[in-house]
């Protein structure tokens, strides 16, 4: 079992900076953390879900959407089993729903396509305003 909690959301001003963090939990991931990919996708209103960066929890290699590349910063920490999303300078098309998922098979740990995720969080809101 692996449960997943994110947190962090809300509103951010066009320019701003927000952090995101979703906490793993459960045996399963707690045994075999080493083996897993952990990734942030995002959902906007009547769009589909789209991969917005990913990271391998064995050495924190991370690889990012074109769109959000160079804005974004993906990162894990080890003793706290949190993965971040931190939003630098976001922009009105960063406004979603985003996800935490987790991805058990280390070959395919920076995956950007959502079925290889076999764990998700429920969400957090990102509202960005100018």
């Amino acid at each position: 079992q692996v449960q997943l909690v994110e947190s962090g959301g809300g509103a951010v001003q066009t320019g701003g900076s927000l952090r995101l963090a979703c906490v793993a939990s459960g045996p399963t991931f707690e045994y075999n953390r080493f083996e897993y990919g952990m990734a942030w996708f995002r959902q906007a209103s009547g769009k589909e879900r789209e991969f917005v960066a990913a990271i391998k929890w064995r050495n924190g290699e991370p690889t990012y959407a074109d769109s959000v590349e160079g804005r974004f910063t993906i990162s894990r920490d080890n003793a706290k089993n949190t993965v971040y999303l931190h939003l630098y300078s976001p922009i009105s098309a960063d406004t979603a729903t985003y996800s935490c998922a987790a991805n058990p098979r280390e070959w395919a740990s920076l995956s950007r396509s959502p079925g290889d995720y076999s764990h998700w969080g429920q969400g957090t809101q990102v509202t960005v305003f100018s």
